[in-house]
């Protein structure tokens, strides 16, 4: 039993398409290895540049320990000399006064 239809006396063109297939095939493989390189390429830079945040994040950490540091003891520095400063003048006014009641 025949079925009508089916391609009866055309004779199979198939190579064209599967050329065609071929050279889409290969064009879209050179792509994605393309696409995986630069993902590649591009892990490698994040992971790079991760270790360079790590490292300026340790070395910011320890400048604002420092600078801590430094400013409680200009504090320490500023409270002792406004002391000084305060019984320097205190004592001048005596001084002054004393030596205002001798004339």
């Amino acid at each position: 039993m025949k079925h009508a239809g089916l391609g009866e006396g055309i004779p199979p063109d198939n190579s064209g398409n599967d050329e065609e297939n071929e050279t889409l095939t290969e064009s879209l493989r050179s792509k994605v290895t393309a696409i995986k390189s630069f993902s590649i390429e591009i892990g490698h830079e994040v992971k790079t540049q991760n270790k360079l945040l790590a490292e300026m994040d340790s070395q910011f950490d320890s400048t604002t320990g420092f600078l801590g540091k430094t400013m409680g003891k200009l504090e320490i520095l500023s409270i002792r000399s406004q002391t000084k400063l305060l019984c320097s003048t205190m004592l001048f006014h005596l001084f002054v006064f004393f030596c205002h009641l001798l004339d």
